[in-house]
């Protein structure tokens, strides 16, 4: 039997996001299928992952979260959200910048 060992109770989801790997780079497109307060499972394929990235959530308040890299399984990976979240600006929200 497997332990959820999580601290905050994850949400099921299907959200287009961005990942940006470095600053200047172009975005590409991954899917976050679950999230928390301090973490989210993202669908990654074709993508190579680094172990830290920013991640442009998509939505009403578009958001930026600074990613840590905890587990990798085929083409999905785990991250642990570092810092506090940023909102995009209002005339941009859910826009990510180039």
């Amino acid at each position: 039997m497997l332990i959820d060992r999580r601290r905050h109770q994850r949400q099921t989801i299907n959200r287009l996001a961005k990942l940006q790997v470095e600053s200047g780079a172009l975005p590409r497109d991954c899917l976050i299928t679950d999230i928390s307060q301090q973490g989210a499972r993202l669908h990654v394929e074709g993508l190579d992952v680094p172990d830290r990235f920013h991640l442009w959530i998509t939505g009403e308040q578009g958001t930026r979260r600074e990613c840590h890299v905890v587990w990798r399984l085929g083409h999905e990976v785990g991250v642990s959200f570092v810092g506090p979240e940023t909102r995009a600006p209002a005339q941009r929200a859910g826009a990510v910048p180039a």
